[in-house]
């Protein structure tokens, strides 16, 4: 078997199960404490391997700026959404909800770069993905005991941070002379020190006393959730193509609902089911419009990688 394709499926099951991970961790920690220890333990890595292959360069540095815009945008503000938002949501209602980034990456870039005029294939697209959203959501039950409303919110903020995230690094860092494991070390550096100066840690040991959360929050969401997700993803980029690596993220939102349903016991209704086919068919439209332009661009992901769309998305 082709170990591309293994890598592919082994992060679409590590994405897909960070939403439960979350959701054990929130019982205990704060979402910045969370997003602080899953930041750490996701640089060890990244720092290690970068290291090692020589990939650092003091000179990068000049790029500083972008480094922080990237590290805010992709990664400390996305993070503290979706632990907010998975605290609040049922896990699965979570990854399901994180289907719709490629939509909201997509609408960004359309809006911000203006490279492509977007077809009726397209705006159906965005407009079945959406409708998806919104059955999950459910803001007609707004008053009842269904979907909370500040949750979804939470989600969707960080679906809009993340998305910016990639036209900023479409703008200004796709065209920098440096290898992507350097340019996600640096960014994830400089989230780990603007989350380190901003996250209260007066009680943060408190995970160690369960288990199984504490497993999940250093081992899943750090070392695999983030650092290695990373390596991952570059490697299926190097041996598929952008293109193909793009579409992992239909993945997680499936995985995240069956860990929810059989690990978590979440409850698993019928229009959930409805909703992540049109979220996920809403991406496919996008993803599958037309001819795929070079992947030069997209060959140097600085965004979370579940984050990046094939290069034909602008």
């Amino acid at each position: 078997m082709n170990p591309a394709h293994l890598a592919f499926a082994a992060l679409g099951l590590i994405w897909g199960t960070n939403f439960l991970f979350m959701k054990w961790a929130s019982v205990y920690l704060s979402a910045s404490q969370i997003v602080f220890l899953r930041v750490l333990f996701g640089f060890l890595p990244l720092l290690a391997c970068a290291l090692l292959t020589g990939a650092l360069k003091w000179r990068h540095l000049r790029h500083g700026h972008h480094f922080m815009v990237m590290a805010l945008l992709a990664t400390v503000i996305y993070y503290y959404a979706f632990a907010k938002g998975s605290s609040l949501l049922a896990s699965g209602v979570a990854g399901m909800l994180s289907g719709a980034i490629p939509l909201v990456s997509f609408v960004c870039a359309w809006i911000l770069l203006r490279q492509e005029r977007p077809t009726t294939r397209m705006l159906v697209g965005i407009v079945g993905g959406f409708v998806g959203v919104l059955l999950i959501a459910q803001p007609w039950r707004a008053s009842d005991a269904g979907v909370d409303p500040v949750g979804v919110a939470y989600m969707l903020a960080g679906s809009l941070s993340v998305g910016c995230s990639f036209v900023y690094a479409r703008r200004f860092l796709s065209n920098l002379d440096m290898s992507p494991l350097a340019l996600s070390t640096w960014q994830i550096g400089f989230a780990l020190v603007v989350i380190a100066c901003i996250t209260d840690f007066h009680g943060i040991t408190r995970v160690i006393d369960d288990r199984r959360a504490s497993i999940g929050l250093l081992f899943g969401l750090g070392l695999c959730g983030t650092g290695l997700a990373y390596l991952l993803y570059y490697f299926i980029v190097g041996r598929l193509g952008a293109l193909a690596a793009s579409s992992v993220t239909y993945i997680p939102p499936v995985v995240a609902l069956l860990m929810g349903t059989m690990v978590a016991g979440e409850p698993l209704h019928p229009v959930d089911v409805v909703a992540m086919a049109t979220i996920l068919g809403g991406v496919y439209l996008l993803q599958r419009r037309g001819p795929a332009t070079p992947e030069g661009p997209v060959a140097k992901p600085t965004a979370p990688p579940q984050t990046i769309v094939d290069a034909s998305a602008n």
